[in-house]
């Protein structure tokens, strides 16, 4: 994929492997935030509101060009801890529902949110068996809990849950589905709708290639009609220049989730990244990834990982010590460590010889 290649502004020094951590920059992302929020802001300023605001528009539209919805559906947010507890405390409460299921290997800061809502009566039950495998969550849910969060792709495995199967399991207890796709969306074929979760929440900074600050939220409508939003602002409300102090209502679509005045800069950063992996097409991006492991596996083997892909994200999550990661980045590949694990993640901006050069150290070690 030489010509999409061209599309990145690639950081210096060897072969980038950190998708899973921060995508590369897009070269179309700098010209963006001239046009949306700097241009305007210099020429016309405190009236450049129009064209701040246009900017969220296009980034609600693009996040449901590429994962499924209406715009109207999606809502900013400043990351995805910031999402999920804006959600989850916006449930109105039902007697006897009160546990919140997670798996103890979601990202750390999800587990943070959901566990600082005991002070509204919740309780979070983090699971300890094996998130891709459905039994896990079958024996965890009951008619107490509330609400199930589950990670597309957990970010030390690479493991994908089981998004179907944890939703049936779900809506039959009564409870709802929450996905957290920040470590799938952009890699993996991911519609929300069609999924059936009642929400979703993200961030436009990994596979998406779109900068840091941009999560997101996406609410199915039956969910936003209930949820009443406690953390709210003049954005949360159905009219906002209405400037009325003593009538709030909320926003009827998934804006009721937002708050004060709204970040613009970050948005219209993640909207370059998120029309650059749409122009290429996450299914292309999914196919270039297998076609670089394939090489690695041409050389390694199964020593390092499970050469079979099709249960896991685009990122290896490889148990090493420290001599394999001073090889690897004696060799000039730019990955990282989460406690035991290296990890790398090919991109589409990623060739041939780069996955060449990773199996032969890995072969080598």
């Amino acid at each position: 994929m030489t010509g999409a290649r061209t599309l990145f502004q690639l950081p210096e020094g060897g072969p980038y492997l950190l998708a899973h951590s921060a995508g590369a920059l897009p070269l179309a992302t700098r010209a963006r935030l001239e046009a949306t929020v700097l241009g305007p802001w210099g020429i016309k300023g405190s009236d450049a509101w129009e064209d701040w605001l246009g900017a969220i528009d296009d980034f609600r539209a693009s996040l449901a060009g590429l994962l499924g919805g209406q715009a109207a559906d999606y809502c900013p947010q400043a990351n995805n801890s910031a999402a999920l507890f804006r959600l989850l405390s916006a449930l109105p409460p039902e007697p006897g529902r009160n546990r919140l299921v997670a798996s103890e290997q979601s990202f750390p800061s999800i587990g943070f949110a959901m566990g600082a809502l005991d002070r509204l009566g919740y309780r979070l039950d983090l699971l300890t068996g094996d998130p891709a495998n459905v039994e896990t969550w079958g024996a965890a849910i009951g008619p107490d809990v509330a609400a199930v969060v589950a990670m597309h792709v957990h970010s030390n495995s690479g493991a994908v849950s089981p998004i179907a199967d944890i939703v049936a399991l779900a809506h039959g207890a009564g409870a709802i589905a929450i996905a957290d796709v920040a470590q799938s969306a952009g890699i993996l074929p991911v519609n929300l709708p069609a999924w059936g979760v009642d929400a979703a929440i993200g961030s436009c900074l990994k596979w998406l290639c779109g900068g840091p600050g941009a999560g997101w939220l996406w609410a199915d409508p039956a969910l936003t009609a209930r949820a009443q939003p406690i953390e709210v602002g003049w954005f949360s409300h159905a009219e906002p220049f209405a400037f009325d102090i003593r009538d709030f209502r909320y926003a009827p679509d998934a804006r009721r989730f937002w708050g004060g005045t709204p970040s613009i800069a970050p948005y219209a950063l993640a909207t370059g990244g998120i029309t650059t992996i749409a122009g290429v097409g996450a299914q292309k991006v999914l196919a270039h990834n297998r076609r670089l492991i394939a090489r690695v596996v041409e050389r390694t083997g199964d020593r390092w990982f499970a050469p079979d892909r099709s249960g896991f994200g685009g990122t290896l999550c490889i148990t090493a010590d420290a001599d394999v990661e001073t090889a690897l980045r004696a060799g000039g590949c730019q990955v990282d460590r989460r406690g035991p694990v290296l990890r790398l993640s090919f991109h589409i901006y990623n060739d041939a010889a780069e996955a060449d050069l990773v199996g032969e150290i890995l072969a080598g070690c």
